[in-house]
């Protein structure tokens, strides 16, 4: 998360989903964040404000004339304080405030003031959230440039069924951290592979490595959040689907092959993180190989080269990204490898490397590119490795241009 610095302004207004807002606040100073609660009356009715006194470190505040503090106008001071102004929950009636420009309470007034981008997460009952007064209202402030959450569905406090809860923390954080992030790659689209291939030997067993799939999610995940149509063809993990992201699920070399090369001609980068199995066995037996007794031989026939494949086809304007994972001879096998495919862009990195290799959560690379200059990049997360291959392609596209 990219919330460490952040001053978060927190409104909490009167609904039973006011409870979740506790954990949220909790979640977010854990996460770096410095948050200011504001709270309105009606919400009050629901949880008390020295609960979030205790999780934010920081005054509640309810009243806009209240006078028990240093000095300032504070629905102002506040206001520039915010790096981001979240309502959640947000009832039909602040969303209705919101869109008409009524500034009636502390919440209210000092969202009018602020310049901040603003996150609304409604929850409320069912009728409510599906009126067209509400869904209008709601249309308006997306028009405005707010950032709306869209409710769970399920069973509401009040027994009815359907669109209304409010999210759990963990959406409501992304929303927040995607409000905060620029949207760079809005509009791009971005096809990522990742994590290992598997080649059956029988129903049993199969060839696979070590790929845990790690470096390539994170870069699904980071050019997601950062507006880009994301495809992630992904083989066997153990991975949760990053947010706004559309998987398609492998198996074997040859699935990947198929599912990458069918929807390659629509993207404007193709990176290609995936530990694709170069072999896979020329047969599989139809039942379970049995233990001999001498050793067992399997003939290997060659996969399909998919980022060469890739290559041979990117269209004008496309960008292609590899990766190499080497043991010797990094850089070199890495600048072979780069003009060999018709990459744009190469990362390569060594399984010798402390800290890099497969399964863990960081790396070290060197990234190439494909008018020879090079780029060392230091132990980093993944997430952080992810943000910057997105940078350079991102400024190798606006080179083209």
């Amino acid at each position: 998360m990219h919330l460490a610095g952040k001053t978060v302004v927190l409104c909490v207004t009167g609904g039973i989903a006011a409870y979740k807002a506790a954990d949220l606040t909790s979640k977010l100073r854990h996460a770096g964040a410095a948050v200011r609660v504001l709270m309105t009356e009606s919400a009050t009715q629901f949880i008390s404000p020295m609960t979030f006194e205790t999780l934010s470190g920081n005054r509640a505040v309810v009243d806009t004339f209240d006078r028990n503090f240093a000095w300032e106008v504070e629905h102002i001071s506040l206001a520039k304080a915010a790096d981001v102004f979240v309502i959640a929950p947000a009832t039909a009636n602040v969303i209705a405030k919101a869109a008409h420009g009524i500034a009636d309470d502390m919440v209210t007034t000092t969202l009018l003031a602020t310049r901040a981008p603003v996150v609304i997460a409604p929850a409320m009952n069912t009728g409510m959230y599906d009126n067209p007064v509400t869904q209008q209202n709601l249309q308006t402030l997306r028009a405005r440039g707010f950032h709306i959450i869209d409710p769970a569905a399920g069973r509401l406090a009040c027994g009815d069924t359907g669109r209304g809860k409010l999210p759990d923390t963990p959406v409501l954080i992304h929303g927040i951290e995607k409000a905060l992030t620029p949207q760079d790659l809005r509009g791009q689209r971005v096809l990522v592979t990742a994590g290992p291939t598997q080649e059956a030997m029988d129903p049993v067993r199969f060839l696979s490595n070590h790929s845990s799939g790690k470096m390539g999610y994170a870069i699904a995940a980071r050019a997601a959040m950062r507006g880009a149509a994301v495809t992630l063809v992904s083989g066997p993990t153990a991975l949760e689907t990053p947010a706004d992201v559309t998987r398609v699920d492998v198996v074997s070399a040859l699935e990947m092959h198929d599912a990458v090369l069918a929807r390659a001609d629509q993207q404007d980068m193709i990176i290609k993180a995936a530990a694709v199995g170069d072999y896979r066995p020329a047969e599989t037996a139809p039942e379970k190989l049995k233990k001999g007794a001498g050793d067992l031989t399997i003939a290997l026939a060659r996969n399909p080269d998919i980022l060469a494949e890739l290559g041979r086809r990117k269209h004008p304007g496309q960008l292609l990204c590899g990766f190499a994972m080497e043991t010797q001879n990094l850089l070199q096998n890495a600048a072979d490898k780069l003009q060999r495919k018709n990459c744009d862009m190469l990362v390569a990195n060594s399984l010798r490397d402390k800290g890099a290799g497969f399964g863990t959560d960081t790396n070290v690379a060197t990234l190439l590119f494909a008018d020879g200059h090079q780029e060392s990049e230091p132990l980093m997360s993944k997430e952080s490795l992810a943000d910057t291959i997105l940078d350079r392609l991102l400024a190798m596209q606006s080179e083209h241009k």
